[in-house]
């Protein structure tokens, strides 16, 4: 009879630094969800909190502010839409987004195509200034701009502000897009250069649809600024109240319900205010997202 003897198994030396390292990992991990919870909460809820608060009636919101509604106020929006004018103010910025995010995305996309795609003397300089459009405080350009439109008989119009939107976007589109079509194929353009097309006809049916990605992601933080914008308006736009834009439209509804004690009301013209933006980014997030991670690779 033959008896066998098993030799005791002995832990590879990494072992314990596996354990060690998951260890490590799963630490990092519960920290990390639990920073990224801190920030959701940061983040949301002073959204849900206005969303909540704008249901409520004035009495309830004075006595228990951080309450929750005990019955929905509809005619708290109601209030907001037709007494407080908040849909002209949302109609006249709506009209004047559309012609100031159009000129934006097509004068901004068209610059920063020629001077990432073609070599010219004066190029660098040319992105430069462009660049140094974005360290320039526009409080230090109200005084100039105010003469400047009031000799050209642009105040208080809507072209008006819709100029002054562009000319306050340009330079952060120039310089996010020259960088997006920086990282666009040349075959593509040089194959279209040699089939005849010209360069008005690659630039609008071959590379501005191939730059897709990077033109939403722009257009994103465009509308997210001229939306919210209220320097401007309150310099341009001040003559009369009825083409006040959104933001302004808001201060005057903040300081009128606040005399009036309609605070409801106030919140719901809040969060009518965000709903477009939360609507916008909820549709255009992966092309967001898509266009920033493929204007940082190349």
């Amino acid at each position: 009879m033959t008896t066998s003897t098993t030799a005791p198994r002995t832990k590879p030396a990494d072992e314990p630094r596996r354990e060690t390292g998951s260890r490590s990992g799963a630490t990092l991990n519960v920290f990390s969800h639990a920073f990224l919870a801190l920030w959701v909460i940061l983040a949301a809820g002073p959204l849900v909190w206005v969303a909540l608060t704008a249901f409520r009636p004035s009495v309830d919101i004075l006595s228990d502010p951080m309450g929750w509604p005990s019955s929905f106020h509809w005619e708290n929006f109601t209030n907001a839409w037709t007494e407080a004018n908040i849909g002209q103010y949302t109609l006249n910025s709506l009209i004047i987004l559309a012609g100031s995010l159009t000129g934006t995305m097509l004068l901004g996309s068209m610059a920063a195509y020629v001077i990432a795609r073609f070599t010219f003397p004066g190029n660098r300089f040319v992105f430069m200034l462009f660049a140094g459009g974005m360290m320039f405080p526009v409080i230090l350009a109200l005084v100039p701009l105010f003469a400047v439109m009031e000799n050209f008989g642009l105040l208080d119009t809507r072209p008006g502000l819709m100029i002054a939107y562009i000319a306050y976007s340009l330079p952060f589109t120039v310089f996010f897009l020259t960088s997006f079509f920086r990282t666009l194929p040349t075959g593509v353009q040089e194959a279209a250069m040699v089939d005849g097309a010209s360069h008005t006809r690659t630039f609008f049916q071959i590379m501005l649809p191939m730059a897709k990605p990077g033109l939403v992601s722009i257009g994103i933080f465009n509308f997210l600024g001229q939306w919210n914008q209220y320097l401007l308006p309150l310099l341009l736009n001040n003559e009369d109240e009825k083409s006040y834009v959104l933001p302004q439209g808001l201060a005057t509804l903040a300081v009128s319900q606040g005399y009036r004690g309609d605070w409801g009301a106030l919140f719901a013209g809040l969060t009518i205010a965000m709903v477009p933006v939360l609507v916008v980014y909820a549709v255009f997030q992966r092309q967001v997202q898509a266009g920033l991670t493929a204007g940082a690779i190349k």
